[in-house]
């Protein structure tokens, strides 16, 4: 099965932002990470991850409330955070090459509260002045909702339980992290959602 077959030519890319509070105006994006997924043998997997530590904005406004749930230190040196226009650029970088490997045509957003993360990403597309995005302007695939379907939950750390998924809660609230846990419960969910008819021909 192809990625492409299964996803009507988008190419899933699941995607976690940490931010410095809720207002995608005023907040800075502080992490991002993403994870690319692929079938093999039939079963969908985790392929590829990125991450980066986001500089805030010029002129952003940073809410400690959520500093202290992330444990982001903005003052560590060793951080290593890049402007926000220049993380952008290197994400649909790899977004792009992923989209054209997979033969897809283009990128469709997958976040738990996936309203969250796009909406900040289209902000700091706006802010940076970066034109074109790879991902669909308004379609996403929200892993709270099909979890909710799935497992009667929407909480990732729940959600995760109830599919079988080992969810270590000292390690949420990071990038990295949590975009990992976010494709394990995408794959489970894809992995035992039941494939019927010849619709994967016309797709």
């Amino acid at each position: 099965m192809e990625i492409a077959a299964r996803f009507r030519r988008y190419l899933p890319v699941v995607v976690d932002l940490e931010t410095g509070g809720f207002d995608a105006v005023n907040n800075p994006i502080l992490e991002l990470a993403c994870a690319f997924v692929d079938f093999n043998d039939g079963q969908l997997v985790v392929s590829a991850q990125h991450a980066w530590s986001v500089a805030p904005f010029p002129g952003s406004v940073v809410d400690p409330a959520s500093l202290k749930i992330t444990g982001i230190d903005l003052e560590d040196s060793t951080r290593g955070a890049t402007p926000e226009k220049d993380v952008l650029q290197d994400f649909f970088r790899h977004v792009r090459q992923e989209i054209k490997r997979q033969n897809c045509t283009r990128a469709i957003l997958v976040a738990h509260n996936a309203a969250f993360d796009q909406g900040f990403l289209n902000r700091a597309c706006e802010r940076t002045g970066i034109k074109r995005s790879p991902f669909h302007p308004f379609s996403v695939i929200d892993t709270a909702s099909i979890a909710a379907v799935a497992y009667g939950h929407t909480v990732l750390s729940e959600a995760c339980k109830r599919a079988g998924i080992p969810f270590d809660g000292s390690a949420a609230h990071r990038a990295s992290y949590d975009t990992e846990q976010t494709a394990r419960l995408f794959c489970t969910v894809v992995n035992s959602w039941p494939i019927t008819g010849d619709w994967l021909e016309g797709a």
